[in-house]
């Protein structure tokens, strides 16, 4: 568990801060399971991660970028990556926020 206090709105993940060389927020840190505030810059830099990943889309709206393929989001819609898949927000409106949930490590 880190050191904050648990978070349930977004509003409040937005404003803690990012761990060195992160780009996204860490909300929770247990055993197998991570969890992360995250508003994509854009471009999004992202690359492919070694743990399988949701994303939670609370504010915003573009386009996801998959392994190639994509698709529109907005809120409240669930987007999936596995380990080693390159993926990136594309085209997204500013306000986009999503909480990132990463499942067991390597």
């Amino acid at each position: 568990m880190t050191d904050q206090p648990t978070v349930t709105t977004a509003a409040a993940a937005a404003r803690l801060p990012h761990s060195p060389g992160r780009i996204s927020a860490l909300v929770l840190n247990s055993p197998g399971l991570e969890v992360r505030w995250y508003a994509p810059p854009n471009p999004d830099p992202q690359g492919p991660h070694d743990r399988d990943e949701v994303y939670v889309v609370v504010t915003g709206s573009g386009e996801f970028e998959r392994e190639g393929v994509r698709a529109k989001f907005g809120p409240g819609d669930l987007l999936f990556v596995a380990k080693g898949e390159q993926h990136r927000f594309v085209g997204h409106t500013k306000d986009t926020g999503v909480w990132v949930v990463f499942g067991p490590g390597k």
